[in-house]
């Protein structure tokens, strides 16, 4: 584990685990968590015998609360930071929700012109575009980003709680197996971070117009989706983000939830390896 700075003062915290002469693969978390929604995927690959690298992006985790930089240039620009810090090559990198805007843009802005990059995945992802616009009409209404950014304000420990218990897993469709530890665990990583970077991360992961990142990459990448994800639709992420990258292939999961990194981790984390080691 380690902390680095960036350029303007953003303190970054990272994890680092396994043999530094195995390949890297490096975890992109989603929004509001921390490099520690990772976990199972970190200890599956460590013990495959793979370098595992993860970081809390600004504002979130153990990473400074810095009033400035919530924006998917500057998670990019620090995700490059701890990359060149560590110097590592032929790196995988998998992004999950808002970690996979930041995949892409890191990607397409750093990754590849530094010839770093090896593979991508992008699980769940935002890109290429979450919010409705006359050039994206299948996306969400405004209203939906501002309310949670007005549930955010007015309670975010309660807000947290509902998303969690809620859309996020799946857990509010009929004979659903909700997990009060999964539930918690991510309300504890959401509340360690900064309600100013949460707040101004809601524009980040649902304005930012990422179709030229999606073209620019040329690596191999996995777009992996649920079909029953309630927080970023797959038919305006993933049906999108194949069309427009270069060397992709997709897999869609029937009655997966968004956050199926974590309850179908028996599942994901197998392709994974077989993405990863093709």
């Amino acid at each position: 584990m380690g902390m680095i700075s960036t350029k303007d003062g953003a303190e970054i915290f990272y994890k680092d685990w396994g043999s530094k002469d195995a390949q890297p693969i490096m975890f992109h978390h989603g929004w509001p968590l921390s490099s520690e929604d990772w976990d199972a995927q970190m200890l599956f690959f460590v013990g495959h015998g793979y370098r595992v690298v993860a970081s809390d992006r600004r504002g979130h985790g153990r990473s400074s609360q810095t009033d400035v930089g919530h924006d998917m240039d500057h998670y990019a620009a620090d995700a490059s930071a701890v990359v060149e810090h560590l110097d590592l090559r032929n790196v995988v990198h998998i992004g999950h929700s808002t970690g996979g805007g930041q995949v892409a843009r890191y990607v397409a802005r750093f990754g590849e012109p530094q010839g770093r990059v090896a593979k991508a995945v992008l699980v769940s992802a935002v890109p290429p575009l979450m919010v409705k616009t006359d050039s994206n009409p299948d996306g969400l209404p405004m209203e939906v980003f501002d309310g949670f950014r007005s549930a955010l304000a007015a309670n975010r420990a309660q807000f947290f709680m509902d998303v969690a218990s809620g859309p996020f897993y799946g857990f509010n469709r009929p004979n659903a197996k909700a997990s009060e530890a999964v539930v918690h665990n991510w309300w504890r990583q959401g509340m360690m971070g900064s309600a100013l970077a949460h707040y101004e991360g809601i524009k980040a992961f649902s304005e930012t117009d990422q179709t030229e990142d999606l073209k620019a990459i040329a690596a191999p990448t996995l777009v992996l989706h649920g079909d029953d994800d309630q927080v970023v639709p797959y038919k305006n992420a993933a049906l999108k983000q194949i069309d427009l990258l270069k060397n992709g292939e997709m897999k869609i999961y029937p009655g997966y939830p968004h956050g199926m990194l974590t309850t179908h981790a028996d599942v994901i984390n197998p392709d994974l390896l077989a993405f990863i080691k093709r």
